[in-house]
């Protein structure tokens, strides 16, 4: 049986796909103990990803599969389809933008194997300017954390301590970056849990075409009783954005207009039946307005 299982999508990005892999692959290397595998999904691109990927996948020592789709299915159709094709132990759904800096495979799937308390995991994924991505490591994005981030409640508090804890809760300001904690959202950019878990909660919910997906997939696994940890033992850099820049202005608007409807989503799912009418009402008033039209 194969230990770990690691899924990556691209989209018009073979370049940096490909030096994903590359970084992937020197680092899996050190780890050869570690059954893995490496399944490449080419979500339609309209550039010479093909071609390009079709190339690379020649001279890959890592056992993979490299399957190119004729149309962009979504992110969520795209790695719960590349997932149906695995039997692991343990799933990693990785962003093709992600490079890979310290990981010891080992040490870290013995820890998973050990922790049965633990659904998913992450490790510290940081930006190009060195500082942690912040969707990497969050909190629930209830009505009080949104409010806080949105109107800028988290950034004016971030450095007092006490309000930090209050005002923060969107991406857990009051936590210590430095030390393994535990966490309530972590990102799909780096997002490892267990295959049997991801099949009894049937994967990414596909009605998140783009963004949202991560944070239903924890917030479901939490509600379970599973633990969700943060590790900065070790190290991703997330280039981010690389399929948006792209695609342009007309891409960045498509990429917000998901966003937003993915929190759209994500709220209708888990918190309007928790909500009275009037407050659904005020949240469906606000979305009608943030979210733009898809084209």
């Amino acid at each position: 049986m194969t230990d770990l299982s690691i899924v990556i999508l691209s989209f018009n990005t073979a370049k940096t796909t490909i030096e994903c892999l590359k970084k992937l692959e020197t680092s899996l290397l050190k780890s050869s103990e570690v059954k893995t595998e490496v399944i490449v999904v080419d979500n339609g691109s309209s550039d010479s990803s093909v071609e390009e990927l079709n190339f690379f996948s020649k001279k890959f020592d890592i056992k993979h599969q490299f399957i190119y789709l004729n149309e962009n299915i979504g992110f969520t159709k795209g790695n719960n389809l590349a997932a149906s094709k695995t039997n692991s132990e343990f799933l990693l759904f990785l962003n093709s933008d992600v490079l890979i800096n310290d990981i010891d495979w080992v040490k870290l799937l013995s820890k998973f194997k050990r922790e049965t308390s633990w659904g998913a995991l992450t490790v510290r994924l940081q930006l190009e300017n060195n500082e942690i991505d912040p969707a990497s490591h969050r909190g629930i994005p209830n009505l009080w954390n949104s409010f806080c981030y949105f109107f800028k409640l988290e950034k004016i508090t971030g450095n007092i301590p006490v309000l930090r804890k209050i005002f923060g809760g969107y991406h857990l300001k009051h936590l210590n970056l430095s030390a393994e904690h535990e966490v309530k959202v972590i990102s799909g950019a780096f997002f490892m849990t267990r295959q049997n878990l991801f099949k009894r909660l049937r994967g990414f919910d596909e009605d998140f075409f783009m963004y949202g997906e991560d944070i239903d997939l924890s917030y479901r696994i939490g509600k379970l009783g599973y633990r969700i940890i943060y590790i900065p033992d070790y190290g991703a850099t997330h280039l981010k954005y690389q399929s948006g820049k792209k695609g342009g202005h007309a891409g960045q608007r498509i990429a917000k207009y998901h966003f937003y409807k993915s929190m759209q989503i994500f709220y209708l799912k888990h918190f309007a039946d928790k909500h009275s009418k009037f407050v659904n009402f005020v949240i469906d008033r606000i979305f009608q307005f943030i979210i733009p039209k898809k084209s």
